[in-house]
Formats: structure tokens, sequence, C-alpha cells
């Protein structure tokens, strides 16, 4: 795998692991639902307010300020604008079910896919970072001590019914 390739993947990936981790834990546990249903069988309006509250909640552990609160914002709104660009009009499901749909893998469609997946990587790969390391860099630093602290506990995955965040809560 080319070099620019993997440093993308890593960037965007990295990022995507610390969102999902503080996400996980202002969610109250694994995948947040809570009977809720799947994120993307939400409305806008639901998946908004759901986004909200989970911003809220890191917000009140991490005990941000405006302007940190802000810059949390920003970066919640690039990760799931590159999300959905990544994602493309359809799931990553039915993504496979077209290419498993004939009688053998289609290749070449599935090249297709990681060529557009990847451009879309390296387009928004570089705003990505930069509102993680706005958002990160405007932290105190005791309050990047709680996100370190946070990751290393959870080695990046999500949080488990009965687990407790970065401030015990």
């Amino acid at each position: 795998m080319k070099v620019w390739i993997k440093r993308s993947l890593a960037g965007v990936l990295g990022a995507s692991v610390l969102f999902g981790g503080l996400s996980a834990c202002a969610a109250g546990g694994y995948g947040g639902g809570h009977g809720r249903g799947d994120w993307s069988q939400q409305s806008p309006e639901e998946r908004a307010a759901r986004q909200a509250k989970m911003l809220e909640r890191v917000a009140s552990r991490l005990e941000l300020d405006a302007a940190q609160k802000a810059k949390l914002d920003t970066l919640a709104s690039t990760l799931q604008a590159q999300r959905a660009a990544v994602m493309g009009g359809t799931g990553p499901r039915t993504e496979l079910q077209s290419l498993i749909a004939g009688s053998s893998f289609d290749r070449n469609r599935a090249q297709v896919l990681l060529q557009q997946k990847t451009q879309a990587m390296q387009a928004g790969g570089p705003q990505v970072i930069n509102a993680m390391a706005d958002f990160f860099d405007s932290l105190r630093p005791d309050q990047q001590q709680k996100v370190r602290d946070f990751m290393n506990r959870r080695g990046g995955r999500g949080m488990h019914h009965g687990e407790r965040g970065p401030r015990g809560g």
C-alpha cells in the first residue's frame, strides 16, 4: 500500500477513534443506542438531538469553556461531513451486497468503491486532522490528560454497559 494512503487512513482512523471514544463515553454505553435504534436509521432531527446531547455530555465531562465547545462542535460537524463523504449515498452493507449479487465477486466494482472511498478520505482528511488538532490543542493540560486516560483505559474502543467515562461518571 502506498505511504500516502497509509497516512491518510491512519489520520482519519486516529481522529475517528478519539472522537468515537469520546462519543461512546458521552452516549453512556456501547453504541449509545439504549433501544433507540441504529444511528443510520434515525431521522435527521433525531440524529441532531442525539449529537447535541452527546456533545454537551463530552463538554461537561471535560469541563469545556465556550471556545472549546465551539471547537468540539466544529470537530463533530467535520467528522460527520467526512463520514457522509466516505459512506456515499449507500451504506457499507448495501455496497457489499452489490458486490456479491452476481455469480462472482465484482472485483471491478470493489476497486471503484475503494478508489472513491480513498479519494473522499484524501479530500476531507486534512480538514478532519485540523479540526481534531484545533480541538485537542485548545484543551488545558488536565483536559488533555482526561482524554488520554480515557483512550488508554478503553483501548480506543467504545464503552460497555456499566463502565465509567473519564471522570468516573
